[in-house]
């Protein structure tokens, strides 16, 4: 039995209260404030991993840590008969980062979690430890490579050390120990960086900064840290894929993409930006871009086959026109749709097409789950799971929930868009008119209300990891807004304040750092451009090429990772030169 904690203080956690304002510190601290005296308190945890599938071994220990049960005796959560509650309410992005210390080792997959808990510190350990037991880890050297390792960094505002006073002078002693804040914290990026997506201003006890400002301070890594995205592997074999099949089901890792963090610079030796080309595959016949041209198996194929050999790194297949007046599909057309061109490229001969990325372009959790079970790895909603009649928004709602459900349990990733309904109606964003003149409010408006959508979602289940958010070109906005958008995509995730200080409603941008999707293909606002003026002439979709490259080229220059497009040889082109040009 270790020995019990000293004398700690829970008292909230604190701000520093002249640094920017952050909404989901804020909450956290209302909901501290609300829960202390109930027994709950708020934790950070970092979590990592460098043996085996380690985005898989990250996620079936975030699930094992749901439920705590298994790992914990009676009382141990501070009260008699109350049972042990462990909620996680917000995840970092992902990372990659060189190994610390003991250099020779694989790279580290890094991030970490806020946990609501009533579980006491050391029992929480306890729960920790009986985690990577189950998950797979085994004894290794200090600092060495491990299955999967989980660390409370932060519990409430405490300071605790369970060492006897004379032993504090090193950190040799840790091992069967607790100290929080976690001794090494200052000095580690990779655990300093996830707390800096969660909790930015949250002051350190000990040190008295925030964590925005020891992150500054702290010199960054070389080579230098970057996000990651994870791709799981769909279908599953048919025994499973988790040891505890009982317990859940997590998935394998299929492939994962990095991407730098924009916030910090590149140094000279750092590779090359990659942005990805998504293809698009529309299985309905009435697309506003191709109507019927891929609804057949035989022209589907061809079109996968001819985009993975032009260098495409996804396929995004939808069932479900978007245009405005599109006629109404049921779940089950739409899912016959998809379904089966899902299954012809799973089922290809050549492994390049048999193995390349899906996403499913719908709305619906069924039609969702249908896909992914079937093998497509990413979910593409164009209403981000509020479903096409959620405008005005109202949280939480029924189509959220259910959307939320799936994409935790399949683990997977999703594209996130910005709209508002109909994609033709609903273009007023006069209410945003305080973020200043021309169309700068479309701009604040898409941070404002996408953002409220992805914050509501990573604070219920889906993994900051596991989004990318796309602004919506062409989606309920003016020319004018759309081309706003596309001149200041980068601004759309920047570390940047949304709302009116007039209003009291300032706060950090709940988008900041999210990578970003860009889909203004043929669409119909290139086509109004190309019809003014002199020589103006009107124009089908399929004649929107030239137009299409010249919005990919203004996407890569904005750092965009994914570009959704068409015509996937001639965009790629667009994309190698684009990329070369704005490295």
């Amino acid at each position: 039995m270790l020995a019990g904690p000293s004398p700690v203080s829970h008292a909230a956690i604190p701000t520093n209260n002249g640094s920017r304002s952050d909404s989901s510190t804020s909450t956290l601290l209302e909901n501290l404030r609300q829960v202390t005296d109930s027994g709950n308190h708020v934790v950070a945890l970092a979590i990592g991993s460098n043996i085996g599938d380690s985005c898989r071994n990250i996620e079936y220990a975030l699930r094992l840590l749901e439920d705590p049960s298994s790992h914990l005796q009676s009382g141990e959560t501070g009260a008699p008969d109350v049972p042990a509650r462990l909620v996680v309410t917000d995840t970092s992005f992902m990372y990659q980062s060189a190994p610390m210390y003991v250099t020779d080792q694989p790279p580290f997959f890094n991030c970490a979690c806020i946990v609501e808990t009533n579980v006491r510190p050391l029992a929480l350990l306890r729960v920790l430890k009986g985690i990577e037991e189950t998950v797979g880890r085994v004894p290794s050297i200090r600092n060495g490579p491990r299955a999967i390792d989980l660390d409370i960094i932060l519990y409430d505002n405490s300071v605790l050390d369970t060492r006897p006073p004379a032993e504090r002078t090193t950190l040799d002693n840790l091992h069967g120990q607790l100290v929080i804040p976690h001794p090494r914290l200052c000095e580690r990026e990779f655990v300093l960086r996830p707390l800096f997506d969660m909790i930015p201003d949250y002051v350190h006890p000990v040190q008295r900064k925030t964590v925005r400002s020891l992150l500054e301070f702290l010199p960054s890594s070389d080579p230098p840290m970057e996000r990651v995205i994870p791709f799981p592997k769909y279908p599953t074999t048919e025994s499973g894929d988790t040891p505890n099949e009982t317990l859940f089901s997590v998935p394998s890792t299929l492939t994962h993409w990095t991407y730098p963090i924009l916030t910090q610079p590149s140094p000279p030796n750092s590779k090359p930006r990659k942005t990805h080309v998504m293809a698009t595959l529309n299985t309905t016949p009435d697309s506003f871009s191709d109507g019927s041209d891929h609804t057949a198996p035989l022209s589907a194929i061809a079109y996968v086959e001819s985009s993975v050999a032009a260098g495409a790194d996804i396929i995004d297949i939808g069932g479900y026109s978007t245009k405005p007046g599109a006629a109404f599909v049921s779940p089950e057309e739409e899912t016959s749709r998809v379904v089966p061109a899902v299954q012809q490229i799973r089922g290809h001969p050549d492994a390049s097409v048999r193995e390349v990325l899906i996403s499913v372009d719908t709305f619906r959790p069924e039609v969702a789950k249908a896909a992914v079970s079937a093998g497509a790895n990413c979910i593409n909603d164009v209403h981000a799971f509020s479903g096409p009649d959620s405008y005005p928004l109202s949280l939480p709602d029924e189509s959220m929930t259910r959307m939320i459900e799936v994409a935790k349990d399949l683990t997977v990733p999703v594209v996130l868009m910005h709209s508002r309904g109909d994609a033709g109606k609903n273009k007023d964003y006069g209410e945003y008119s305080y973020a200043g003149e021309n169309e700068a409010p479309v701009l604040e408006g898409v941070m404002v209300e996408l953002g409220e959508k992805v914050e509501y979602l990573v604070k219920h289940g889906i993994r900051r990891w596991f989004v990318i958010v796309d602004p919506g070109i062409g989606f309920s906005k003016t020319v004018e807004g759309n081309l706003e958008l596309l001149r200041n995509a980068g601004r759309v995730v920047s570390d940047a304040e949304i709302g009116s200080e007039h209003l009291n409603t300032k706060r950090r941008n709940p988008l900041f750092g999210y990578p970003i999707l860009i889909g203004a293909s043929r669409k119909s606002f290139l086509g109004e451009i190309l019809s003014r003026g002199e020589h103006g002439r009107k124009t089908a979709p399929k004649e929107r090429g030239w137009a299409t490259a010249a919005a990919v080229a203004c996407a890569v220059q904005q750092k965009s990772l994914v570009v959704r497009v068409h015509d996937t040889r001639e965009m790629g082109d667009v994309v190698q030169i684009s990329g070369a040009i704005w490295p």
